[in-house]
């Protein structure tokens, strides 16, 4: 949370098409934050993208798009929320139709358990590159906490529940 994530993958993309190279961008379905289909960082940037859900087949999804044109990066933001078998299938992006994947993700929820495809981009990604934020006192936050509607810290809850700042927050 607030580390810059959606941020650093806008970048990315800027950085691909003002070079005149095509990408693909994905958020979670789930997140309803902003606008629909539309990756918006917390400083004002903003691409549209497609939604993916636990249901969506990146793979064939991307086997379709280069049949029309050729794509240089596939960039996906919530990537926490990718299912086991859609880490696969990015590998299956990367080494079948030679497509680089940037996923950006928080690593856990807020009791420090691992999202199900945090677990399988830790195991099975080629390259790790952490994206430090800062703790109110400070240091580097390791972890997030949700709150509740009086600013309490919550121990218990299902693992989804979108939010931002007024529900979560980085803590060391």
């Amino acid at each position: 949370m607030n580390a810059g994530k959606s941020t650093a993958l806008l970048q990315a993309n800027h950085n691909y098409k003002e070079r005149g190279m095509n990408t693909v961008l994905y958020t979670f379905f789930g997140d309803v934050r902003h606008k629909k289909n539309t990756i918006v960082s917390r400083i004002g940037l903003e691409a549209k993208a497609f939604s993916f859900s636990t249901e969506t087949n990146l793979f064939k999804e991307l086997q379709e798009v280069v049949k029309k044109k050729k794509i240089h990066c596939l960039l996906i933001d919530e990537a926490q929320f990718l299912t086991k078998n859609q880490v696969k299938e990015i590998g299956k992006i990367v080494d079948e139709l030679d497509i680089p994947v940037l996923a950006f993700g928080i690593r856990t929820d807020f009791q420090g358990e691992l999202f199900e495809g945090s677990k399988y981009l830790l195991a099975w990604a080629d390259n790790l590159k952490e994206i430090k934020t800062v703790c109110w006192c400070g240091r580097k936050a390791t972890m997030v906490v949700r709150l509740d509607k009086n600013g309490n810290i919550v121990s218990e809850g299902e693992q989804i529940e979108i939010g931002g700042n007024e529900k979560y927050i980085p803590l060391c």
